[in-house]
């Protein structure tokens, strides 16, 4: 069997989870991690069978045997990193956003089209499960021509007061998700943005600039409107739901919970919370990602989250910030 062997650059949280996962595939394997912060890391990467550690990025592109890297760094470190890989020749995976800047990203994205080299970024929630049929039912016309789009998404707890303090705000860092989620199951480009947000969660947001409460609304090509609403803290679970409303009918979306099962006696009706958080979630949405990936690198084909899906997204949650700050709807043109 032909395996692809890939780089792994930045530690941390999602780059050893995508570690982990990729050594229960058999037709990828991690030949090399690389983060600033190495202390333990050694022993981390031995244990999950990575034979090289560095922190250098660099050596993981310039080794030859390398074919692809895993962007898993900081994000204000990601444009430089896809410029050098697309320079080497390297298939890209990023994770989102790509970078802060919409001139930086479509430099960054310049680079990978003159490389000719394949770039998925990382909006998990395409692949998973609910999600996707969502996707697939408004696409087969089963729901007519679609109308309204509301998604929910709120996380189980605030991040911490330093993570909030590099994220890029709510916008480009929680709810870019959902800006990607709005375009794949619509599949039509956002027109026209308008936020609001407010800090109810936590003050230290504030403080930092940052808002954790928000609603958006969205219109779109096609002439539906759109709402998302997040919230950094719901004290019940990670909730993670969505509706497509359309001419002949609606899809909707539940969240994933440890079971279905609804316990009923005289002291009420009982189930168990969501899943806690993203990880637990989109256990298998972040497998099936990279499978696709590492499918797209070995039979040429298309990525299903792309380049510039990435860039789409990030020009919402730009717009939608500055739509927060001048308190107007802001037009995105395409």
């Amino acid at each position: 069997m032909i395996m692809l062997q890939v780089g792994i650059i930045g530690a941390g949280r999602i780059g050893k989870l995508h570690a982990s996962h990729i050594q229960q595939m058999s037709n990828i394997r991690v030949r090399a991690i690389s983060d600033v912060y190495t202390e333990g890391l050694n022993e981390w990467a031995s244990a999950h069978g990575i034979p090289v550690v560095t922190n250098d990025y660099q050596d993981i592109l310039h080794d030859p045997d390398i074919q692809a890297v895993f962007i898993c760094s900081p994000t204000s470190t990601h444009a430089d990193i896809i410029r050098e890989a697309a320079e080497a020749g390297k298939h890209i995976f990023c994770e989102k956003p790509v970078s802060f800047s919409i001139e930086t990203t479509e430099q960054a994205l310049a680079a990978v089209k003159k490389s000719g080299v394949k770039m998925q970024v990382g909006f998990n929630r395409r692949f998973d499960h609910n999600y996707k049929k969502a996707h697939d039912v408004v696409q087969s016309g089963s729901i007519g021509a679609p109308h309204l789009l509301r998604i929910t998404s709120r996380d189980p707890e605030p991040p911490s007061a330093e993570y909030i303090a590099k994220s890029g705000g709510l916008f480009i860092d929680m709810t870019i998700h959902d800006f990607d989620m709005a375009r794949y199951v619509m599949q039509s480009e956002v027109v026209e943005v308008y936020a609001q947000g407010a800090n109810l969660v936590d003050p230290k947001i504030g403080e930092l600039n940052d808002i954790d409460t928000a609603i958006v609304s969205l219109r779109f090509a096609n002439g539906a409107l759109g709402i998302i609403e997040n919230s950094r803290k719901a004290v019940y679970g990670y909730d993670q739901r969505l509706e497509a409303f359309g001419s002949d009918g609606c899809v909707s979306t539940q969240n994933d919970r440890p079971s279905t099962a609804v316990v009923a006696t005289a002291n009420g009706v009982h189930m168990d919370k969501p899943l806690h958080f993203f990880i637990e979630r989109y256990t298998q949405a972040y497998i099936q990602e990279v499978q696709d990936f590492v499918r797209a690198i070995m039979h040429d084909g298309p990525v299903v989250c792309d380049a510039n899906d990435g860039l789409q997204a990030e020009r919402i949650a730009l717009a939608a910030k500055e739509s927060l700050r001048t308190g107007l709807p802001v037009k995105i043109a395409h």
